[in-house]
């Protein structure tokens, strides 16, 4: 599973802890940018090429992406097809996100959010499957359903 990051400047220092984190833990990690800390850039550049890139690859790829608020990031991934963000605020939020609604992208408030908790959040976001209980697909499918009217 390839962990695809992403951050505008006001997330771009957790986000490299974060990366830090995934590189020392084994993980396949793509940071698709901010390369370096630009406080001109936009949290929707990156937003968007991690979602693209899930978009492509739903089920065996996962997102992080890092913004002050984490509200940015978190629209924009969610408008790519099959893409499910959540914005998590505590590892229990991101629990329940993965095990009910299967989201495969994690957006963090870099603002609002501190380094162990993130961390924490994420691992707990990349460990929790999917509980695929019927009812939970069922509303996924339903999703999927809106997405194709657009």
């Amino acid at each position: 599973m390839t962990i695809y990051l992403g951050a505008d400047h006001r997330g771009f220092k957790l986000k490299e802890a974060l990366k830090s984190y995934l590189k020392g833990n084994g993980y396949e990690v793509a940071d698709l940018g901010a390369e370096n800390l630009d406080p001109a850039d936009d949290y929707t550049r990156y937003a968007r090429l991690v979602a693209e890139k899930v978009s492509k690859d739903p089920e065996t790829s996962r997102g992080v992406l890092v913004c002050g608020s984490g509200v940015g990031v978190d629209v924009v991934a969610n408008k790519f097809k099959d893409v499910r963000s959540g914005l998590a605020v505590s590892p229990d939020q991101i629990y329940a996100a993965r095990h009910d609604d299967d989201v495969n992208v994690l957006s963090i408030a870099s603002d609002f959010t501190a380094e162990d908790v993130a961390i924490n959040i994420m691992r707990t976001f990349l460990i929790t499957p999917f509980g695929a209980e019927e009812r939970h697909k069922r509303r996924i499918d339903q999703i999927g359903e809106i997405e194709n009217l657009r």
